[in-house]
C-alpha cells in the first residue's frame, strides 16, 4: 500500500483545537504522522491540499438508512455514496427500520448489506424495545453481540418508566449506550409545529418546548436511579439546557445531541406550509435557536448530527399536518453546520469537535483525530466555495431537503475511509 502525504494543508485539529497550516503522512490506512511544514515525501503519493482544509471524516449519529422495509426512500449504496459525497467517513444508522432492528437476525441482514454496498463505516444502533413498542426490552446482550453500538427507539419514547429503568439497568451492566429521544409523548401527539403565535397564524397544532424538558427531567431522574450510559439524541430548546447542565455537573453520564437543521433554521422557515421543514422534534424559535448554538460552541451539547430521515415524495406533497417528518442531511450536514462559522458563532475546530471528535468520544471510537495511529477516515474541503443546492443533484434517493434552492458555502473536495479515497470532487 502506498503511503500518501498530504501537504499544504489547512489542519483542522479537534483535539487540540487548532487551525494550522502543515502536512499529514497516512500509511497503512492509518495516520503515521503531523508535520508543521512539508517533509520530504520519499516515495509517498503527494495531494497538495493548496490551503484548504483537512480534518477528520464526519461520524454521524442517527442516520435512517431505509433498509430492510422501505428501500426506495433510501439503499445503503445510496446512503454510503452520498455519506461519502458529504464527508461523512461514518453513518452510525437507526433501527427505525419495517421490521425494526430488533433480532440479531436483523441486525446481521444490516451489516451484510452494508459492507457490501456502502464505502463508508456503517455502525448499526438495535432497538431498545420489542418492535419499538415499549413494552419489552429486546436482547440486549446478543444485539451488543451481533455489533450493535447503541440501542435506541429512535423517534418512540419508553413511556413506561418501570420498562425504560430495567433496559437502563440491564444496559448499565452491559456498558451498553442508550440513547433517547426527549419529547413527552402526551403534549407531542399530533403536534407539527411548535407552539406560539406563529402556530396560531397558522393554524397549525403546535407542542410546547417544555415537552422537551419535561422528557430529559424523566430520563435524567432515571440515569440517577440507574447509573447508566445515556445519549439525549436531540436538545432543541433554551429550557432544556440547564437540565442537563445540571446533570452533567452531578457526574451523570450523559451527552447530548442535536440536528443541524435545529442549529440553522427555525420556525418561521415553515412559512407557507412547506413540508420540507416539517422535521422531529418540529424547528424552533430563533431564540431557541440562538441558546442551543451557544451551547454547542460551549461544548453543553456535544455532538452535531444530520439526523438524516429520507421520505419519498408521496410522503411529503401532503398538507402540513398529514405530512411526513424528516429531512435528508447527509450531504448537506457540513455546509449547513459551516454557516454558524461563516456567522462567527463558533470555530471551525470546535465545530468538528462537534462533528468528529465527540461522536466518536461517545461511541468509544478511535476516528475523528488528526493525531498518529488513528484512523485515516480524512476529508479536504473548501469552507468557503459557494454554491447553490439543486436537490435532483443529490445522490440520496429521497430529496426532501429543506435547502434546496438556498445558497451555501463548504464544498468536499476528497473524502477517504482507511487512507483509500471514496471521494473526489468532478
Amino acid at each position: 500500500m502506498t503511503d500518501t502525504l498530504f501537504i499544504n494543508a489547512r489542519l483542522i485539529d479537534p483535539v487540540a483545537l487548532t487551525d494550522t497550516l502543515g502536512a499529514l503522512l497516512v500509511r497503512g490506512g492509518r495516520i503515521a504522522e503531523v508535520f508543521d511544514t512539508n517533509p520530504d515525501a520519499g516515495d509517498a503519493q503527494v495531494i497538495d491540499c493548496s490551503g484548504k482544509c483537512l480534518a477528520p471524516g464526519i461520524i454521524d449519529i442517527g442516520v435512517k438508512v431505509s433498509e430492510p422495509g422501505e428501500r426506495h426512500k433510501e439503499s445503503f449504496r445510496s446512503a454510503g455514496r452520498a455519506a461519502a459525497a458529504g464527508g461523512v467517513t461514518t453513518i452510525v444508522t437507526r433501527p427505525d427500520t419495517l421490521p425494526a432492528i430488533d433480532t440479531p437476525e436483523t441486525l446481521e441482514f444490516v451489516e451484510r448489506r452494508a459492507q457490501a454496498d456502502a464505502p463508508v463505516h456503517v455502525l448499526p444502533m438495535a432497538a431498545l424495545t420489542k418492535g419499538r413498542e415499549g413494552r419489552e426490552m429486546t436482547e440486549i446482550g446478543f444485539l451488543q453481540d451481533a455489533g450493535a453500538v447503541a440501542f435506541s427507539d429512535a423517534d418512540r419514547v419508553v413511556t413506561d418508566s418501570k420498562v425504560f429503568s430495567r433496559a437502563l439497568t440491564y444496559a448499565r451492566s452491559l456498558d451498553a449506550l442508550v440513547i433517547g429521544h426527549t419529547q413527552d409523548p402526551g403534549l407531542s401527539k399530533g403536534a407539527a409545529v411548535t407552539s406560539g403565535k406563529f402556530a396560531s397564524l397558522r393554524g397549525l397544532p403546535g407542542v410546547t418546548p417544555m415537552a422537551e424538558r419535561m422528557a430529559l427531567d424523566r430520563d435524567i431522574a432515571l440515569l440517577e436511579m440507574t447509573g447508566a450510559r445515556y445519549h439525549a439524541s436531540q436538545i432543541t430548546t433554551a429550557r432544556a439546557l440547564p437540565a442537563l447542565e445540571r446533570a452533567k455537573r452531578n457526574g451523570l453520564n450523559i451527552t447530548a445531541g442535536v440536528g443541524v437543521h435545529h442549529l440553522t433554521l427555525n420556525e418561521m422557515d415553515v412559512a407557507d406550509y412547506r413540508t420540507f421543514f416539517k422535521v422531529k422534534p418540529p424547528l424552533r424559535s430563533e431564540d431557541d435557536r440562538i441558546a442551543v448554538v451557544q451551547a454547542v460552541a460551549d461544548g453543553l451539547i456535544d455532538v452535531i448530527s444530520s439526523m438524516h430521515t429520507p421520505q419519498d415524495e408521496e410522503s411529503k406533497r401532503l398538507p402540513f399536518e398529514e405530512a411526513a417528518s424528516g429531512a435528508v442531511g447527509l450531504e448537506t450536514l457540513l455546509p449547513a453546520a459551516l454557516r454558524l462559522y461563516h456567522a462567527e458563532m463558533i470555530d471551525l475546530p470546535r465545530l468538528f469537535r462537534a462533528l468528529t471528535l465527540n461522536p466518536a468520544r461517545v461511541l468509544g471510537l478511535e476516528a475523528g483525530r488528526l493525531q498518529a495511529g488513528a484512523p485515516a477516515d480524512l476529508i479536504l474541503f473548501d469552507p468557503d466555495a459557494p454554491f447553490q443546492l439543486d436537490r435532483s443533484q443529490l445522490l440520496s434517493k429521497s430529496k426532501n431537503t429543506p435547502f434546496d434552492g438556498a445558497r451555501m458555502q463548504g464544498k468536499v473536495l476528497g473524502t477517504w475511509v482507511d487512507g483509500d479515497r471514496i471521494w473526489e470532487k468532478a
